[in-house]
């Protein structure tokens, strides 16, 4: 599948120009002796995402490899990036265990630039997904908010605040129809502060997309509440195909004017009205919370809850409700894992074939 990209516009063709992978393109060498790299896939302030194929193993699956570009010299405050990169690469490994994750295959430094190789996901964003086919309705809107919700609160469990959801992020996998969160902005942040601790008057980068990021992010200070306000913007996005910077904002609280735009149920409407919320004390500040108050029958009393100190069985049985939601699964999800557990496995199997025909080569050669 190699090829000689050709027509390419000026952005693209600097890319391929001044970077690493890039100048791999099209070319018979590989990268680290094992990715084959097949095209560009994208370009953000922080870096570029490349197509490759990893011919290391037998079937040889594709893959994503992310090269971050930090501009650093300083050999102290390379190592020092180096830390915050691993640390950071080690948390999306762990989340990639969750099946609407992008799994984490490797993660290293060459040459004072960072790279991620991740699982590719086949498939179409949300964002092309509307602009092929236009806006979704209601229901099908219903649908997937129980299922990035869970996946949300899974995120934030772990301590981790996405800091980028909007449709270009989300992939609907075209081999399962699971949804698929991809983009994380922690290792971003990390890069983006590279340096700032040498320098007397220190510069900050916003991490975000404009009109899906809240007030505080833009202060340098999100928080998990940060996301359900951008997973919000893409529930108009998705309801109405329209992008946030085209609405109009309240000029005396900021918010988005959405309503006019489309017509949906209160229940649905004053959930989202909560999840925009400008100000942090009134948006939604969990998942759970959200999800709590799409399911009417889990919805907490809220004036009962005032009157009494008492804890109430009706609350456990909130409680209860909750969590069932919380780790449901749905089967489109358990076929997800599924179908992963069983890539694990051949890929292990794999790499004990590809060990030994290795260590019998060694063993021929030394004889």
């Amino acid at each position: 599948m190699n090829f000689q990209p050709t027509n390419l516009s000026p952005f693209h063709s600097d890319v391929l120009q001044q970077t690493t992978l890039g100048k791999l393109c099209g070319q018979d060498r590989l990268f680290r002796d094992r990715y084959e790299v097949l095209r560009m896939l994208g370009r953000g302030g922080f870096g570029v995402t490349f197509l490759a194929r990893d011919v290391y193993l037998p079937s040889q699956p594709l893959c994503v490899i992310k090269q971050l570009c930090p501009k650093v010299s300083d050999p102290i405050t390379l190592q020092s990036a180096q830390t915050r990169f691993e640390r950071e690469a080690k948390t999306l490994s762990k989340l990639g265990s969750h099946s609407q994750i992008p799994m984490l295959l490797d993660y290293f430094v060459m040459e004072g630039e960072f790279y991620l190789v991740q699982e590719y996901i086949r498939g179409a964003t949300l964002a092309r997904l509307v602009r092929r086919s236009g806006p979704i309705s209601e229901g099908a809107l219903n649908h997937f908010l129980r299922e990035m919700l869970p996946l949300l609160q899974y995120i934030h469990q772990n301590q981790v605040i996405h800091r980028d959801i909007k449709p270009q992020n989300i992939i609907r996998c075209e081999d399962d129809g699971r949804l698929v969160l991809i983009d994380f902005g922690a290792v971003k942040e990390e890069i983006s502060q590279i340096g700032e601790s040498k320098t007397k008057a220190p510069t900050t980068q916003f991490i975000g997309t404009v009109g899906f990021a809240p007030p505080e992010q833009f202060s340098l200070r999100p928080v998990y509440a940060t996301d359900i306000y951008a997973l919000g913007v893409t529930c108009v996005y998705l309801l109405t195909g329209k992008a946030p910077l085209d609405f109009d904002n309240d000029r005396r609280t900021g918010e988005l004017c959405w309503r006019s735009a489309i017509k949906v149920s209160d229940s649905l409407g004053q959930v989202l009205d909560k999840m925009l919320k400008i100000s942090l004390h009134e948006r939604y500040q969990s998942a759970v919370a959200v999800l709590r108050a799409l399911n009417k029958d889990l919805a907490v009393d809220n004036l009962s809850h005032c009157m009494t100190v008492r804890r109430r069985p009706e609350d456990e049985l909130d409680n209860r409700k909750t969590t069932t939601i919380l780790n449901y699964r749905s089967p489109v999800v358990r076929n997800a894992i599924a179908m992963r557990e069983r890539k694990s496995r051949i890929q292990a199997k794999n790499m004990q074939t590809q060990n030994q025909k290795m260590n019998s080569l060694a063993s021929t050669s030394g004889n």
